[in-house]
């Protein structure tokens, strides 16, 4: 049996490869304190809030509390 004569060539593979490059849309869920929309296992960005507890201080708030 005769062996072959070229390997795959590199457009062949990396189209192939490039068959699987999708943008997904981001995940969303429903902060559970403000009702925002925020990502899974992320802080909320508008109340700071991840788990019941407040983790981070929102920028609006942290720029008010500097100014006194």
């Amino acid at each position: 049996m005769a062996n072959l004569k070229w390997k795959t060539p590199r457009s062949k593979t990396r189209s192939r490869r490039a068959a699987n490059w999708k943008l997904r849309a981001v995940t969303t869920v429903l902060c559970p304190q403000c009702r925002e929309a925020k990502r899974p296992h992320y802080a909320c960005a508008f109340c700071g809030y991840y788990d019941g507890r407040q983790v981070i201080v929102p920028k609006d708030e942290h720029a008010t509390e500097q100014r006194g």
